[in-house]
């Protein structure tokens, strides 16, 4: 589900070094191709999973 610039809110966090760490080298590994789309990612996954747990 790829969404236009438009259609995106910039948020600023604050993360631990070492998450950082670990995203960086997610993105090393050509895994996601920067951090802000891992972290895309991660949240997207969070707020699907979570709403299908609250559902029951």
């Amino acid at each position: 589900m790829q969404k236009s610039h438009k259609d995106m809110e910039i948020v600023n966090v604050r993360l631990p070094k070492e998450i950082v760490s670990i995203l960086d080298s997610l993105v090393k590994k050509k895994l996601f191709l920067s951090r802000s789309e891992a972290i895309r990612e991660f949240s997207r996954e969070y707020v699907l999973y979570n709403r299908v747990q609250n559902r029951t």
